[in-house]
């Protein structure tokens, strides 16, 4: 086995989670100045920061590139050719899959409009949906829908699943499932209460929820959004919005941030957080532990998990 030079963005939690191995020497580089060396086995950039950051690859070796994100839309315009970049598939399904679900109780069941009422010290109890019992689509049938489809097991729904083509296949339960294909789209958004997206953004997804996939939908319907907000056609999800037809529970807008005067805001059966999916304590250990393996691939001179560009 070779031994590798790998770079770290400056982020202790991730250096100590990642810890010694055998065979490695980390150094610590953010992409924001000189590179430490002028060859790198493995260069993992910073979560935050931007994808223009990839431009200062250009006058280094790299092996491989290890993006800290499931999403890569934009990256190619800033990845320097012929460098493979993997994706963060198995680091962020989890914790989006759980926002997913909470967004949707939530939004179900009303707490935030318990939780301002409560501010402004109310007791205003009301009879609200169920999640149970609910015919719930999922769009998109990737990690990170399996993953909501696994949390929503114990919840007493009727899932639909949908994804580019039909297919049928197994889910995280073993259980051979149906998938349908984007030419059922209006189908089935028709026979859905909750729709949950978890598509990537793609030439092919961005504005995939328009005017017309809106109209599709049943009155009340709830459209749960953890994908990318360019997939939804935002004037048209206001204007449901604002005549009270649908309901909408956003991780991710278009645009991101959110304008402080965005109509959005203002819509009383929208539920927004900001891009938070996959931002939480169970990112560390699941980031720390596929870069583990993309070290044991590259020294067994094995291909990389989720290459996606440049491979």
């Amino acid at each position: 086995m070779r031994d590798l030079v790998v770079s770290l963005p400056s982020d202790p939690g991730l250096r100590g989670a990642v810890g010694p191995l055998a065979g490695v020497e980390f150094v610590e580089w953010d992409l924001d100045g000189p590179a430490p060396r002028r060859r790198l086995d493995i260069v993992v950039p910073p979560y935050w920061g931007g994808n223009r950051r990839l431009s200062a690859l250009a006058e280094v070796e790299v092996e491989l590139v290890q993006w800290q994100s499931i999403g890569y839309n934009g990256l190619a315009k800033y990845l320097p050719a012929g460098v493979p970049c993997a994706n963060a598939a198995t680091v962020h399904e989890a914790s989006t899959a759980e926002l997913a679900v909470g967004l949707a109780l939530a939004a179900q069941r009303g707490l935030a409009d318990f939780v301002r009422a409560g501010d402004a010290g109310a007791w205003q109890g009301r009879s609200l949906p169920s999640l149970a019992d609910r015919r719930v689509l999922l769009i998109g049938y990737g990690g990170v829908s399996r993953a909501i489809e696994a949390r929503l097991s114990g919840f007493e729904v009727e899932i639909t699943r949908l994804a580019r083509t039909a297919r049928r296949e197994a889910n995280l339960a073993g259980d051979t499932v149906a998938v349908h294909g984007l030419e059922d789209l209006h189908a089935c958004l028709a026979a859905a209460e909750i729709v949950m997206i978890g598509v990537p953004l793609t030439a092919e997804t961005t504005g995939l929820i328009d005017a017309a996939a809106l109209a599709a939908l049943p009155d009340g319907a709830l459209i749960v959004n953890v994908a990318r907000g360019p997939v939804v056609t935002t004037d048209a999800l206001v204007a449901e919005l604002r005549s009270g037809r649908l309901r909408a529970a956003l991780d991710v807008t278009d645009p991101e941030p959110l304008p402080g005067d965005h109509p959005l805001w203002s819509c009383p059966n929208a539920l927004i957080t900001p891009h938070v999916g996959g931002d939480s304590s169970a990112m560390l250990p699941r980031m720390a532990a596929l870069i583990r393996r993309q070290v044991a691939h590259l020294r067994a001179g094995e291909r990389p998990e989720n290459i996606v560009l440049g491979g």
